[in-house]
């Protein structure tokens, strides 16, 4: 990877990071460097040692890849991994851009419904600015169905079952729900 390479990587407030690194090689050496300031180093096969205010908020581990638990704004910038395998420097670049989701700013979504001569067919909305993960639920299946919408042949409909739409993004979750009935014509 060419130095000055970087990848753009999202980080929620609140959250615990992990900078997605996997490096296979025998390692002799890693720094962590945040906006050129050092901010982990481990020389094996000593501990690692951490700096700055990340210090008390960062672990690094065996395999190269820094957690940082429960990231603030101020955690945002540019980070730099060296290490060094018995035979010569490795660098990668990423940025970190930090998405302050408070849960007030996830929606709840928005279930329609609507029959066509052989099948009801749920569907999910909700306005978000980032891609969501949607999951279906109903009341009467113990199976989830991940997808924005869902089919139902008309003839399985039972009249008695809630039909649940879960909207997830990162760790946070916002619900619907709706009961079948209210679909039928």
């Amino acid at each position: 990877i060419a130095h000055g390479y970087q990848k753009e990587i999202v980080g929620i407030m609140g959250e615990n990071f992990t900078f997605p690194v996997q490096i296979d090689q025998k390692i002799v050496e890693i720094i962590w460097k945040k906006n050129k300031h050092k901010v982990a180093e481990w020389e094996y096969p000593n501990k690692p040692t951490y700096f700055g205010h990340l210090g008390n908020r960062s672990v690094l581990m065996e395999n190269g890849s820094l957690t940082i638990v429960n990231l603030e704004k101020d955690d945002a910038g540019i980070y730099e991994l060296v290490y060094w395998d018995s035979v010569k420097e490795h660098q990668l670049n990423f940025k970190l851009v930090m998405l302050s989701l408070l849960l007030d700013s996830l929606p709840k979504p928005e279930i329609n419904c609507s029959t066509s001569d052989d099948e009801l067919v749920l569907n999910c909305t909700a306005n978000f600015q980032a891609s969501l993960n949607y999951t279906w639920k109903l009341s009467n299946n113990p199976h989830r169905y991940q997808n924005q919408e869902l089919s139902i042949p008309l003839k399985n409909v039972d009249i008695t079952t809630n039909a649940t739409c879960i909207i997830k993004y990162s760790q946070t979750e916002r619900s619907a729900e709706i009961s079948l009935i209210q679909c039928l014509p």
